[in-house]
């Protein structure tokens, strides 16, 4: 079967769903209806990566069904369809790849990407939009959104040489929460922590996301114990559960 040829089939099942004699619920919905569905599944994705491959491919296969149902409906509208996001894609991928599809010669990937953000500001001037910080989404989860406003500013130059800067910075910012105990200082923290994790190439958001695992991971643990002598947690002192915390570390390593 010639690849691509499931995408057609894909966008044939949206358009019986979508039509007269398809689904009462999908023809229900709207733009605005889908847009929990499309953070939904773009989630489950980033879940699934750490699955199996099995997993991987059938939460890819929802996420690009909220393409395909979200391309349907401004089709319907005749403001554009599935083919022009295609195209849309294909012309800005290789506008910004000049190294692979002109003859742009590069050294290494960080001069690919200082390409990169230069072309993206030529295509935002060509819009009348010059902000360097402008398309970092604003929904996007905190730690995400504060790694990529600070990538961005560093494609320019606005950047610590090292990650010692963002290290003493943390110092300062934990001092003076220690002094205001309030919100804004919290955040200050944080964006210097990010700004640090970025120096050393972490992810902040995937950090996190990995030690909220293994906390409830390890918790989970703390309640089969308890469950075992016919207990929930709650009732216990914090002592008998800081040494179930540790036998949690220990069978979980």
């Amino acid at each position: 079967m010639p690849k691509g040829e499931k995408f057609a089939e894909l966008v044939e099942i949206m358009r019986r769903l979508l039509g007269e004699g398809g689904c009462p619920w999908d023809r229900e919905q709207t733009l605005e209806t889908l847009k929990p569905y499309l953070i939904e599944e773009a989630y489950e994705v980033l879940e699934a990566m750490d699955g199996t491959p099995r997993e991987h491919c059938e939460e890819l296969g929802d996420l690009l069904f909220q393409v395909v149902f979200q391309s349907a409906l401004r089709e319907a509208k005749g403001q554009f369809d599935v083919d022009d996001v295609s195209r849309a894609i294909c012309e800005k991928l290789v506008r910004r790849h000049p190294h692979v599809f002109a003859d742009l010669s590069v050294r290494d990937s960080e001069e690919v990407l200082r390409n990169w953000e230069l072309i993206k500001q030529k295509e935002r001037a060509d819009k009348g939009v010059e902000r360097t910080l402008h398309g970092v989404p604003a929904a996007l989860p905190a730690l995400s959104r504060a790694l990529r406003v600070q990538d961005k500013a560093a494609r320019v130059g606005f950047d610590w040489p090292d990650a010692e800067g963002p290290r003493k910075k943390i110092d300062e910012e934990l001092r003076e929460l220690d002094e205001a105990k309030n919100q804004t200082e919290l955040g200050d923290l944080l964006f210097a922590i990010v700004n640090w994790a970025r120096k050393r190439a972490l992810d902040p958001e995937e950090a996190l996301r990995a030690s909220t695992r293994k906390f409830q991971q390890r918790f989970e643990f703390i309640e089969d114990r308890l469950a075992e002598k016919g207990q929930r947690p709650g009732g216990q002192s914090l002592e008998e559960l800081d040494a179930l915390w540790e036998q949690a570390k220990k069978g979980l390593r």
